[in-house]
């Protein structure tokens, strides 16, 4: 088995010859270029840093049309399935169902703003809800019995931040993957384009922390009506307030710190809840750590990194860090194996990489090596390339971490990074990734 690298070139990169590296009698890994990950993420890495800032940009089109996409999405995939495309559909099923999946990001894309910074406010306001407090600080009360083995207390100190991490330099703190819904709040807050009159904005933001919501009952035996409470007296609040009804809520927006299968609940079972399949929930528009890809109002933002630089300076700092390290390890990957599950992509590449640790680097996240943010980006610091394979969801918090460390995930599901984010990752995946297909 094969790794092929892209062959692009950069002036600072170096050309080597070809190098086999064999981890075990199954798999080979193969070096056309070995290019230096920071050359490929020095713009990626600036606009990484502004965070979900831009996705508030009064440039996007929050409010534009959608119905007619959507309708057509839906048609096509209905045709195909309910969901995600399973592993046994037939190549064409798959193919058909990737051709749909590409036409709505293209249409996420064209909401993309053309500027970075905010000219004029003026019929670009954005309207934060005050909404009642059981529907965020609450949740946020709750913190220390979130789920039985951490208390999320800590992490939402400094605007949802977490606590500084002072080896690491300005700019990095111990952020929670869960943590997207206070910090957007936060910054939502203070954005330039605020305005307080409902009757002025374009775009309405409801700071609901559906993804506390869940988190608190994850682990908690409670009926799935318990559940479904709190997002269905959201749901009844705003259908008393005119700009819900005005619109249908198309220009109302949610940010969920969660990914969008735990707001699906699907028949009997016993996770998450059915907030975005609710009939009210359809035209507005939802921001996400991992999108359905069926849904063209389902925009995936990436998951917080630990990174939140204060200025400029604290990014050039950072980025002239990275370019300089001297990246001994070719291959990398902090996980955990999944123990009931050989044949699992991870417990595979696990067995793999331990098997030769001159060349590849495995931190065990099973065993807490993962707890200590400066481990992880140590790690990805000292590597070339990330292993990225797919855990619970096709996402993963670590291919943002990677990079930000200047290490090239290597992802091994399209669906982890290209069908997830069209607003910060660029279309051409071979700039900023490899692609372990190529295997």
């Amino acid at each position: 088995m094969a790794i092929s690298m892209s062959k692009k070139k950069s002036k600072s990169s170096k050309k080597v010859e070809t190098k086999q590296l064999q981890f075990s009698d199954t798999i080979l890994f193969k070096v056309l270029n070995r290019i230096p990950a920071a050359i490929f993420l020095l713009i990626l890495i600036f606009l990484w840093f502004s965070d979900t800032r831009h996705a508030l940009s009064p440039g996007n089109s929050f409010t534009a049309s959608i119905k007619e996409v959507v309708d057509i999405a839906r048609e096509d995939s209905d045709s195909i399935i309910g969901n995600r495309v399973q592993n046994n559909g037939s190549d064409d099923e798959v193919a058909f169902a990737v051709k749909v999946v590409e036409k709505q990001l293209g249409v996420q894309r064209s909401w993309i703003s053309n500027t970075n910074h905010v000219a004029s406010c003026e019929g670009k306001g954005i309207y934060v809800y005050d909404l009642p407090s059981k529907f965020n600080k609450d949740l946020v009360g709750q913190c220390g019995d979130m789920i039985p083995w951490t208390n999320f207390c800590v992490y939402y100190n400094n605007d949802a931040m977490g606590e500084p991490i002072a080896k690491l330099g300005n700019g990095w703190y111990h952020t929670h993957q869960y943590a997207l819904e206070l910090i957007f709040h936060t910054r939502a807050l203070k954005h330039p384009c605020r305005v307080y009159d409902e009757n002025e904005p374009k775009l309405f933001y409801v700071p609901y922390y559906g993804g506390l919501d869940i988190l608190r009952w994850h682990f908690k035996n409670v009926s799935n009506d318990v559940k479904d409470t709190l997002g269905l007296e959201l749901i009844k609040w705003l259908e008393n307030k005119k700009p819900w009804l005005k619109n249908s809520g198309k220009d109302h927006v949610f940010v969920l710190g969660k990914i969008s299968w735990d707001f699906r609940r699907k028949n009997d079972s016993p996770w998450g809840t059915r907030l975005l399949e609710l009939d009210q929930m359809q035209n507005s528009m939802k921001l996400l750590i991992e999108r359905q890809p069926w849904h063209v109002n389902d925009i995936g933002i990436p998951h917080p990194t630990y990174f939140h630089p204060h200025s400029d300076d604290d990014i050039i700092t950072w980025q002239l860090n990275i370019i300089r390290s001297n990246r001994k390890s070719l291959i990398s990957f902090a996980g955990a194996a999944r123990p009931d599950a050989p044949e699992n992509i991870r417990s595979i590449l696990i067995n793999q990489c331990i098997s030769d640790d001159t060349k590849c680097r495995f931190l065990n996240c099973s065993s807490g090596g993962c707890d200590k943010p400066e481990s992880v980006i140590d790690l990805f610091r000292d590597s070339e390339f990330c292993l990225q394979p797919p855990g619970d969801s096709p996402t993963r918090k670590s291919v943002f971490d990677s990079l930000v460390s200047g290490c090239i995930p290597v992802l091994f599901d399209p669906f982890t990074a290209y069908y997830q984010y069209p607003w910060h990752l660029p279309e051409d995946h071979s700039k900023y990734c490899w692609n372990s297909n190529l295997i």
